[in-house]
């Protein structure tokens, strides 16, 4: 498809709901049938519907590359009928193929529909953070970071609707995602899994996400991890954050305020602590703050054996059966346990002694139930087999190719040698040159998304699809360097002697959570010095990142001709870097993070401005956040405000002229910032509050509007409440300013 037919493409995909099948029991009737079932069941039929075990706790093989899982029906019998288990989640394993998804999710069901007395079908969840990465075959998206590098609303909702669609394809309903931890801590191992470190950008595409996944009906997102997780102190995985109330209703809050007005259902919560109380064991964020402040009325789910580390890990419990007294009466509704039955006999314990009230019970398995009826369990538990005519679909895959491609971001082009020239002689090397596995990162066919082995060889690597858009007698290959250790770099740099570009390929493994914890950002020693004698070489180099994160790459930056960062793209993501290499595509991705100069350097770019030091330098980055160059140039001119003064209550139109001078068509990014210049609390720099992605053509001219209400003027005031002030305030787009005043 040409770009103009797959735009669209992608605005008739959109609009289309899909295989709805919605369940049709208004909300007053399914309380009451809540309450019904509530009062017909056992203590322990009630807390076996807050218990969740993982699929290997019920299994006799766990699937691997060489051999097949198999399913233990006596202990699944025994999981459902004798502890009523409300859920199972998939970790650990492999993916399945779709018809194994089938059997599996109709075994399940069968059991709990025919063999346990309440007849409650299990709602089975899923880490399906890409695509529906468990399912053989799925479509892949690019990682949330790489994703929110598109700036593109309608490439998350793409990415939200096939995914789900592939989910409940499988026969699951329940996906844990999107992730809405902001990424302001640029070392967490789980960076790539979020949207990016800005408030509105990632508020922004986290609500077309799950709008576009619930839009298929039957279906539940997560939002996680809720809250504060991702801004730990030393940048590893599962460690403390310390946050003020202030700045965690200010920064961390609102991208879950919006997931749960885009209807999300359920909320997995925080692994680490904030501000010294472990995350399971918050009732003021748990209850006092997400159920009766944001009136959340889905259910709460632990991280994995969480609960058990309130007495193992944080010291807070003085046992395992004090750990779950704890996580339930904070608000935990549904335990990750995982592996065994230790949450329910504790928790019955807990009831039958009183310490645990039988109504707080009654309110999670309400919550529990509530989704279970939202998510059409009641009227059909079973895989829909119909929707696999809808898994995997050529559409799919190029809505995916567009993902990706929007996704790359052009960060350095000296003298134009992007884009590459047919005829010229390339060598293509580095670590991460020729590899499915590194476009893709982690909860990719496995959780750490290692296995290379598994991946389907029909999709191309980097060197594959250069390979194919140059002429494979055009292109020489030598992997030279390994991830941190030097390899054999005498092939490469003979090679190199007979190429006239080397595309030097650099990154990271792929890895997930703690697996991928690091002390230093700096890009490994060996990948550096692998870097630095490719460039000795003379011949012009184009450095390709493939990474979860920005890895500091000073001296190579410099150094470099051509500088191209990627992410983690997807399973089409070597085919999209090397057309934009080769100029089939011109890049249009903008950073969702900034990207850092220093390993003590990490200001963001909504830094306030005692943050900047004294002489106001403090923000220094390799690259700012919103920055990515175009194989065109655009030009901004005509700022216009709607009026210099409003008042409260008033909208303020904002508008901007974009042309583009070049001589090819491009997209670009319009960037709306607004800066409050006077405030009873310290006010960032600035802040994003609107962008725009549009597409012209060579001289054409587009008039791009933006409008800023209260809710973008407004802060979290002195008292934790979210206020607006009237006073000075200025916007900035494309460089050009505009001051108006907010009056009484």
């Amino acid at each position: 498809m040409k770009v103009l037919s797959i735009t669209v493409f992608l605005m008739i995909f959109l609009s289309q709901a899909g295989n709805v099948a919605m369940a049709q029991m208004p909300e007053d009737l399914t309380e009451k049938k809540i309450t019904e079932i509530i009062s017909q069941m056992t203590l322990e039929e009630k807390v076996g519907q807050m218990t969740q075990i993982t699929l290997q706790a019920v299994s006799k093989k766990q699937g691997t590359a060489k051999s097949k899982h198999e399913i233990d029906r006596a202990k699944l019998e025994e999981a459902i009928v004798k502890y009523n288990v409300g859920s199972i989640l998939n970790v650990y394993d492999v993916a399945h193929e779709l018809d194994y998804w089938h059997e599996l999710i109709t075994m399940i069901q069968d059991i709990a529909l025919n063999k346990s007395r309440m007849k409650i079908p299990v709602i089975y969840g899923i880490d399906a953070i890409h695509g529906a990465n468990y399912t053989m075959g799925a479509t892949l998206f690019p990682q949330s970071l790489a994703l929110a590098s598109t700036w593109n609303r309608d490439l998350a909702a793409a990415s939200g609707k096939i995914t789900t669609i592939e989910a409940k394809a499988s026969g699951i309903p329940w996906n844990f995602n999107p992730v809405m931890d902001l990424g302001r801590q640029v070392l967490w191992p789980r960076l790539w899994e979020t949207y990016g470190e800005d408030v509105y950008l990632a508020s922004q595409l986290g609500d077309s996400y799950i709008r576009a996944s619930h839009a298929q009906g039957n279906f539940a997102t997560c939002l996680k991890h809720y809250v504060g997780y991702s801004f730990p102190i030393n940048g590893l995985d599962r460690t403390p954050a310390w946050i003020s109330e202030r700045m965690l209703r200010e920064y961390f809050l609102p991208p879950f305020e919006t997931g749960l007005k885009a209807g999300a259902k359920t909320v997995m919560i925080n692994s680490s602590e904030v501000d010294g109380i472990p995350g399971h064991a918050n009732y003021h964020l748990l209850t006092e703050v997400l159920k009766e402040e944001l009136k959340f009325d889905g259910f709460t789910v632990s991280d994995w054996e969480d609960i058990i580390r309130l007495y193992t890990r944080d010291k807070v419990a003085a046992s395992p059966k004090d750990a779950v007294r704890i996580a339930v009466m904070a608000g935990v509704d549904m335990s990750m346990v995982p592996y065994d039955f230790s949450f329910f006999n504790y928790l019955v314990e807990l009831v039958k002694e009183g310490t645990v009230p039988l109504s707080r019970i009654d309110d999670a398995v309400r919550r529990i139930l509530r989704v279970k009826f939202q998510t059409g369990l009641f009227e059909n538990a079973y895989p829909d087999k119909s929707l696999k005519n809808s898994f995997a679909t050529p559409e799919s895959k190029e809505i995916n190719l567009r993902s990706a491609e929007e996704s790359v971001v052009l960060l350095k082009n000296k003298n134009n040698i992007l884009p590459l020239k047919k005829g010229q002689k390339i060598l293509v090397t580095g670590p991460t040159a020729n590899m499915l596995s590194v476009l893709n990162g982690g909860w990719t066919i496995t959780w750490q998304g290692n296995e290379e082995s598994l991946y389907p060889q029909e999709h191309e690597t980097v060197l594959e699809a250069v390979q194919r858009l140059a002429g494979a007698d055009m292109v020489s290959y030598s992997p030279g360097s390994s991830f941190d250790k030097a390899g054999n770099t005498g092939d490469a740099l003979k090679l190199a002697e007979n190429s006239d570009v080397i595309v030097l390929c650099l990154g990271e493994p792929p890895y997930c959570e703690t697996p991928g914890n690091i002390s230093d950002l700096t890009l490994p020693a060996a990948q550096i010095e692998f870097a630095e004698k490719m460039i000795a070489t003379g011949k012009p180099v184009v450095v390709v990142m493939l990474q979860g994160r920005p890895r500091l790459i000073n001296g190579i930056a410099a150094a470099a001709a051509g500088l191209v960062n990627a992410f983690l793209p997807g399973m089409e993501g070597g085919t999209a870097i090397a057309r934009v290499l080769f100029g089939e595509v011109n890049p249009s991705g903008k950073l969702p993070v900034t990207y850092p100069a220093a390993p003590n350097g990490i200001t963001l770019y909504d830094h306030k401005p005692i943050e900047s030091g004294q002489d106001q330098s403090g923000y220094k980055p390799l690259y700012p956040f919103g920055f990515g160059l175009s194989y065109t140039e655009f030009a901004y001119s005509g700022l216009k405000i709607s009026s210099k003064e409003i008042s409260m209550g008033q909208n303020l139109t904002v508008s901007v002229d974009v042309t583009n001078k070049g001589k090819v068509t491009g997209k670009e990014v319009v960037q709306l910032y607004l800066t409050d210049l006077v405030g009873s609390v310290t006010r960032p720099n600035k802040q994003l509050k609107g962008f725009e992605k549009v597409e012209l053509k060579p001289g054409e001219t587009k008039t791009v509007t933006f409008t800023i209400t209260d809710e973008h003027m407004s802060f979290i005031g002195q008292k934790n409440k979210r206020i607006t002030e009237p006073g000075d305030f200025k916007v900035t787009v494309g460089g050009m300013e505009a001051g108006f005043t907010l009056k009484n």
